[in-house]
């Protein structure tokens, strides 16, 4: 198969969707891999050291594009790229179309495949490939959320974990899943009072056996938030349901009980965010704020930390891309079953019920497709 690695182009995203390492896994393997130029330098990787695992180097992104059976990336497609994707070409990458309705219809009319990074999913409901980037997100959002705390950058300038004779931040965790969990530990480790709301008692039950004991549970329902923000000085949104639009558990009212200069972290932006007045930002301009409170709700947290980030993502993805080169999307997914629910759109026909759902659109179910 013929892979092609186009530069992304998403506003400071530094990842890249294959290391060297990877590239030379599938070389091995009779592939072709053509990478952008200077593709990889921003994770850390010279064009150098992908000419050496076996890989070509192409100068633009349209050569990229038009050379390539697969396209691995990072992030979704953005609107300049839209015109270059072809019918058949299989593009396997994040996606979060449930928030985004333009590149929804865009892959549609592309008639390409869709292979979602963060719908693969495993026999027991885990998502492998969106795990590693919701630790590094979880474990960022409180990084992000201490500095904002502080006050010359709006916050209420107080220190997460205080000092001996001061109370420590209160930190409230919307969700306890990967990203709850991670954030949970880094803000314990600094010291914070921690509370993690979820809906599952079981799951509370689990985190309450392996947190320190300055990580408390709590029953996430509407009266409770209500509660629970009026003195939280740090809240990071982590819910997720998959492939679909988050739900606002935080509304516009909410504000007004809210402490000034205190911080939302909303990890659940890609994916429509969880904050009702939450609006995907960026790293180069990454916060707002809305009744005092700060919001930072960067849709690719996980780029600021790219050589980390990306060692991460590709550690899980390649053995799929492997799968994918070797037997191609169809038999992949035929034999693979985890790669089943990647699939969001082929050929025209949108065939992950969550999706079609959000915009109301046509769903057809991925059958059709798998069948022999």
């Amino acid at each position: 198969m013929i892979i092609g690695v186009p530069k992304e182009i998403k506003n400071n995203e530094n990842r890249v969707a294959l290391t060297p390492a990877g590239a030379k896994e599938l070389v091995k393997r009779g592939h072709s891999v053509f990478v952008q130029h200077t593709a990889g330098e921003g994770s850390g990787f010279s064009d150098d050291q992908y000419t050496e695992a076996g890989a070509a180097i192409l100068p633009t992104i349209e050569d990229v594009y038009g050379i390539a059976e697969m396209i691995m990336k990072v992030k979704e497609p953005i609107e300049p790229e839209y015109k270059l994707i072809k019918e058949d070409q299989l593009l396997f990458t994040y996606f979060h179309f449930a928030s985004y309705e333009p590149l929804t219809k865009a892959m549609v009319a592309s008639k390409s495949i869709c292979l979602a990074y963060e719908t693969v999913e495993k026999t027991d409901r885990s998502l492998p490939l969106l795990v590693p980037m919701s630790e590094v997100a979880g474990r960022m959002a409180i990084q992000k959320g201490a500095n904002y705390l502080e006050k010359p950058l709006g916050g209420r300038g107080i220190l997460l974990g205080g000092v001996p004779g001061t109370l420590p931040a209160k930190v409230l965790i919307l969700g306890g899943g990967v990203v709850g969990t991670q954030a949970a530990w880094m803000a314990a480790g600094l010291g914070a009072d921690v509370t993690i709301m979820d809906v599952s008692l079981p799951r509370m039950r689990y985190l309450a056996d392996v947190m320190p004991a300055n990580v408390k549970t709590m029953m996430s329902n509407e009266y409770n938030i209500r509660d629970m923000i009026k003195d939280a000085d740090l809240i990071v949104g982590a819910v997720l349901i998959p492939g679909a639009k988050a739900p606002h558990l935080i509304t516009r009212d909410m504000l007004a009980d809210m402490k000034k200069g205190a911080v939302l972290v909303d990890v659940a932006v890609d994916q429509g965010g969880c904050i009702e007045t939450c609006k995907p930002t960026t790293h180069e301009n990454p916060t707002y704020v809305i009744d005092d409170v700060v919001h930072y709700c960067v849709a690719n947290m996980p780029g600021a930390v790219p050589y980390t980030s990306t060692l991460a993502l590709t550690n899980a993805t390649l053995p799929y891309a492997i799968q994918l080169a070797d037997k191609g999307w169809k038999r992949a997914a035929q034999e693979n079953f985890e790669l089943v629910p990647g699939l969001n759109v082929i050929h025209g026909d949108i065939v992950y019920k969550a999706v079609a759902d959000a915009f109301n659109m046509d769903y057809v179910p991925v059958e059709k497709y798998l069948a022999d």
